[in-house]
């Protein structure tokens, strides 16, 4: 099995903090977005092992990503990363129902 670095870009890190915050404070619930977040990086140390799992995303939303793109959906999230050889790199952490508005 192939092992890969996984690098989360300051957009993804941003995505995520965006996220936490809304459910944190708008909806008043903490524990939610603190699991919400657990399990995204759970999804990110899945991929450390599985990064090419995933078919290659082929609409035109996914090309300002490069080339090659895939995605990932934790529960109403949608992880959007790229594989160059060894390195994974997660561009987005988005909800799944915005990906029509990239």
């Amino acid at each position: 099995m192939s092992k890969y670095l996984v690098i989360i870009t300051e957009k993804a890190q941003q995505d995520m903090r965006d996220f936490s915050n809304v459910v944190a404070i708008e909806y008043k619930s903490p524990l939610t977005a603190k699991k919400y977040l657990t399990g995204i990086y759970d999804q990110f140390r899945w991929l450390r092992t599985n990064a090419e799992s995933f078919n290659i995303q082929t609409r035109k939303m996914f090309v300002q990503y490069g080339l090659y793109v895939r995605r990932l959906n934790y529960k109403k999230m949608t992880i959007i990363y790229t594989v160059n050889q060894t390195t994974v790199y997660i561009h987005r952490v988005i909800p799944a129902n915005t990906i029509g508005d990239l």
